[in-house]
């Protein structure tokens, strides 16, 4: 087994956007040692083979496989012998590259070899040549081949030629696509693992090789148990580098800069995720709640925001000392008003930060920095707190902080305010709304970064498009996010509620709290008796609760614990609302099944005060 301290990482070429030139200063800069070169990319680009080996020596990168040889074997004498004159000229170029090591995938042509001695003897002589070179031939078997479909098949096969040119290469999408068993890798002795890659994927009952084409993902941002996976192959003993081949039509389309650092972000993570040796990360310390919420706001939002927040019984507590910001508390729920933020438009607001309780803000810091998550520089004035921030992938803002004295707040002179209070016992969770783009590395981002867990995803039918949302959140539930996206928005016509964001607060009698809060005129969202209607003809509520439910506009869910109530406002400043919250014996979720209704409600609102202008980017 390679020592942690030297397992190299590479990514392959196909799994960036752009020309080959732009792939590996991606790789580059993300610090990957090496490079998988995808014969089309190679192909398409200016550089003959000897000067892309040169890049890469300039950028500190190796061309570590050349990929991919398709359909080697062949039932057709002439055919097989044109194969392995393509493979001479192949070896030529892997000779001018300086990469000893070419992946041969099973064949999927309809005149594949099905038997497996005959396939044998052709590989045979195809490893001749190789040796010949002084390379090898890496064997894969593709999850859809013809006839070796399986990791297994693919290693008798080798196992029979028993050639030292002759190896296997494992991708790790494969193997699982087809419930493959990766302990059975410890049978196979570890200088005939030749290559390895890695890939995640989610859970989809569909055809595997449109599956593999289209939505593999980077380690931690599917379904597959990666971790054990790569335990596995280490164990059996394989010592070359840890590389990542992802087909995804998202990443081929991105910006490779940003996609190679979620790539390397994955890897990294994958690697402290490993059940034996694992690379050793910045721990990441305990979070124990939210310390506020800022938003950003302008001359025409602030004013609005401040208002609904009085109106929710918070009290402006605080002025800082050197900024444009307001401190607005109610309890331990905390809410500040930037006018120095940037916005998203004239008279809009939007959540700009999200800071979180650290036991160890200095630990989190290092633990974001390690894992590549840009640190923000931060004008600090004199006797004023020192926060640490990391951008997140759609650029809101992490703090890392600490309430208490000589915490952030000591940054903000009181302003003698008193909260009037409607209950609200502190922030259950914030919603952010991701660009469909990088939704899968948004979850990666806060999973590894601030060591959250996966809290569950739900996919809704909503009015304007398919919603999909996941939660992430500390075990102890302290900190829950919420991550939504609208799954190929197109279009024009939408409800103008442009990237919508939300700040949920917790209460422990949200009857009372609804009370309150009509009483202090707060703008809650009118939701429709026919919801209530068809709540009471599907749960057996407690009348009184029912009649609560209809009197103050409360949605209500159930899950295998418990109850959620829960209660919105309407759209303020464009994009934000609140919602406040109350679980009931556990409850785990964050009541996805009343969204469609919810965002019905808000469009209605909004028509009603002539806010429905279409927007390209609303839902």
């Amino acid at each position: 087994m390679a020592d942690r301290s030297t397992r190299r990482r590479s990514v392959a070429t196909v799994c960036l956007s752009g020309t080959l030139e732009d792939k590996l200063a991606a790789a580059a800069a993300a610090g990957f040692d090496g490079v998988e070169v995808f014969e089309p990319d190679l192909v398409a680009s200016p550089w003959a083979p000897a000067e892309l080996a040169a890049r890469c020596a300039d950028l500190g990168l190796s061309p570590d496989l050349y990929q991919p040889f398709r359909d080697l074997d062949s039932t057709d004498p002439a055919t097989a012998a044109r194969n392995l004159r393509r493979a001479r000229a192949k070896f030529d170029v892997m000779a001018a590259l300086g990469v000893d090591t070419v992946l041969v995938c099973s064949a999927v042509a309809p005149d594949a070899v099905r038997d497996d001695d005959e396939l044998t003897a052709q590989l045979t002589a195809a490893a001749d040549l190789a040796a010949e070179r002084g390379m090898r031939i890496a064997y894969e078997a593709l999850a859809w081949g013809s006839h070796v479909s399986t990791w297994d098949h693919s290693w008798r096969v080798v196992e029979a030629a028993d050639h030292p040119a002759l190896g296997l290469c494992l991708d790790s999408f494969h193997v699982l696509s087809r419930g493959g068993d990766p302990a059975g890798f410890a049978a196979v002795p570890g200088d005939k693992l030749f290559f390895l890659q890695l890939a995640d994927a989610p859970r989809l009952d569909m055809d595997v090789l449109q599956w593999s084409r289209h939505h593999r993902l980077f380690p931690g941002q599917g379904a597959f148990d990666l971790p054990a996976f790569l335990g596995h192959v280490l164990a059996a003993g394989y010592a070359g580098p840890l590389s990542l081949e992802v087909f995804n039509d998202v990443f081929r389309q991105s910006d490779p800069a940003r996609t190679a650092v979620d790539a390397m972000r994955s890897l990294l993570a994958l690697e402290a995720a490993l059940p034996a040796d694992p690379l050793v990360l910045p721990p990441a310390p305990a979070l124990r709640g939210y310390a506020f919420t800022e938003l950003a706001v302008d001359g025409t939002s602030g004013p609005v925001l401040a208002d609904v927040l009085g109106r929710l019984g918070f009290a402006h507590t605080g002025q800082h000392r050197s900024k444009p910001v307001q401190l607005w508390e109610q309890g331990a729920a905390r809410v500040l008003l930037n006018a120095g933020a940037p916005r998203t438009g004239e008279g809009e607001a939007a959540v700009a930060a999200v800071a979180v309780e650290s036991a160890d803000p200095t630990a989190s810091a290092a633990r974001a920095e390690a894992l590549l998550a840009p640190v923000l520089p931060r004008s600090r004035g004199a006797a004023e707190a020192e926060l640490s921030a990391v951008a997140a992938p759609d650029g809101t803002q992490v703090f890392l902080a600490r309430t208490g004295p000589d915490g952030w707040p000591a940054d903000f002179l009181p302003t003698g305010g008193t909260a009037e209070g409607a209950g609200l016992t502190g922030t259950d969770h914030v919603s952010l709304t991701q660009p469909y783009d990088s939704y899968d590395e948004a979850g990666l981002f806060y999973r590894s970064v601030l060591g959250l867990a996966d809290g569950g995803g739900s996919e809704v039918a909503a009015p304007f498009g398919l919603v999909r949302s996941r939660g992430v959140t500390t075990p102890d539930r302290a900190v829950r996010l919420v991550l939504s996206a609208s799954v190929l928005r197109r279009g024009d016509w939408s409800p103008a509620v442009p990237d919508p964001q939300h700040v949920a607060f917790a209460t422990d009698d949200l009857v009372a709290t609804a009370r309150a809060l009509r009483a202090a005129g707060a703008p809650l969202l009118a939701v429709p008796g026919n919801y209530h209607d068809d709540l009471a003809s599907r749960v057996d509520l407690d009348p009184q609760l029912l009649a609560d439910l209809r009197e103050h506009g409360l949605l209500h869910d159930t899950d295998a614990h418990g109850a959620y109530l829960h209660l919105v406002t309407e759209v303020q400043a464009g994009r934000v609302f609140f919602e406040f919250v109350q679980r009931l014996h556990g409850y785990d979720g964050y009541g996805a099944v009343n969204t469609p209704v919810r965002m019905a409600a808000h469009r209605r609102a909004r028509q009603a005060t002539g806010a429905g202008a279409p927007s390209t980017r609303s839902r």
